[in-house]
């Protein structure tokens, strides 16, 4: 497996190599991923996987009613 498709191996279920370069994933996952997914992010030799959370409910935040 190439050095940048370190994040297929990692997470499988979430990324996915097609051909020599080309690289799948899939924006949703489970939370029993999310370790997964955040090892993976990290061990991206070039910094191209971002683990963004910020479309979660936040804890406690009630939403606003208009």
């Amino acid at each position: 497996m190439p050095r940048s498709a370190q994040c297929a191996f990692l997470a499988p279920d979430v990324f996915t190599l097609h051909g020599d370069e080309a690289l799948m994933f899939c924006s949703r996952f489970d939370e029993a991923q999310r370790d997964q997914v955040e090892q993976a992010a990290a061990a991206c030799p070039v910094q191209a996987i971002l683990v963004d959370y910020s479309d979660e409910p936040k804890k406690g935040v009630e939403p606003r009613v208009r």
